[in-house]
């Protein structure tokens, strides 16, 4: 198994792209820490993937608190003496009223909102985790843009766009800062992917608009979260262990 005696960092592991991935690794061996700021959710996620078979602890946090995250790395790399892979699932569109806003309509604080969402966990958890990575010699951290920091996204804002696109660039520029310490760490960029959050977005299209949007994709299909999560798992697996600062378009061709 691919996974086998790695701790697993997972944030946002309760719902959508982080759950699927947190289900993969732990069928394949791996001690999943999930992190998520819904405790009932995080509870039934622990629960569910234990049952399954497999072993799971959950950690309540707020991902965008450095002093929340901060001690908590530190207590879990205390608790599993280390930890091998940090998935940053924390991120998303949806959290102001018009995820598609044009530049005219967003409001500084809808703007500042985006972009805190998007890159203040990612950074946070990477800054604490990279010290525990570097005594190791050793880590695979993968983040979550989107197409849309590719400018590629034509219903997102330019919000969203520009916070993926840092993700891009800061996945970039750390690879020259961690690969020296044998620390991979790479990003995958996701079209329109049907999570919880995504779905009832999706689902008020009018079908012609669906309809389009799936002709547009050579595969014919909108994404679901396990087609994110089984590029994360490759690239957090030693099938990568010579793929850095990349980020992978997962979007079925389109």
């Amino acid at each position: 198994m691919r996974f086998d005696g790695k701790i697993a960092l997972i944030t946002a592991v309760a719902s959508g792209i982080g759950r699927a991935t947190a289900d993969i690794m732990a069928r394949e061996g791996a001690t999943i820490v999930g992190i998520d700021n819904n405790a009932e959710r995080l509870d039934g996620t622990v629960a569910e993937l234990t049952a399954a078979g497999g072993k799971a602890h959950a950690r309540l946090c707020d991902a965008l608190q450095k002093d929340q995250v901060d001690p908590l790395i530190e207590g879990i790399a205390r608790e599993f003496n280390g930890i091998d892979i940090l998935v940053n699932a924390v991120g998303g569109s949806t959290i102001i009223p018009r995820p598609s806003a044009t530049v005219e309509e967003l409001a500084l604080d809808d703007w500042k909102k985006i972009i805190d969402f998007n890159l203040d966990g990612t950074f946070l958890f990477t800054h604490a985790v990279v010290p525990v990575m570097k005594r190791q010699r050793s880590g695979k951290i993968v983040n979550l843009a989107s197409i849309a920091g590719r400018g590629r996204s034509a219903a997102s804002s330019s919000a969203y766009a520009a916070a993926k696109g840092g993700i891009i660039a800061f996945t970039k520029k750390l690879s020259y800062e961690l690969g020296p310490y044998g620390i991979n760490i790479n990003a995958i960029a996701p079209s329109t992917t049907l999570t919880e959050r995504i779905r009832p977005h999706w689902e008020r299209r009018s079908q012609e608009d669906q309809a389009r949007a799936i002709d547009a994709t050579p595969l014919r299909r909108v994404a679901e979260p396990v087609d994110q999560a089984r590029v994360i798992c490759f690239l957090a697996s030693q099938d990568a262990d010579f793929v850095t600062g990349v980020t992978i378009d997962v979007t079925g061709g389109s």
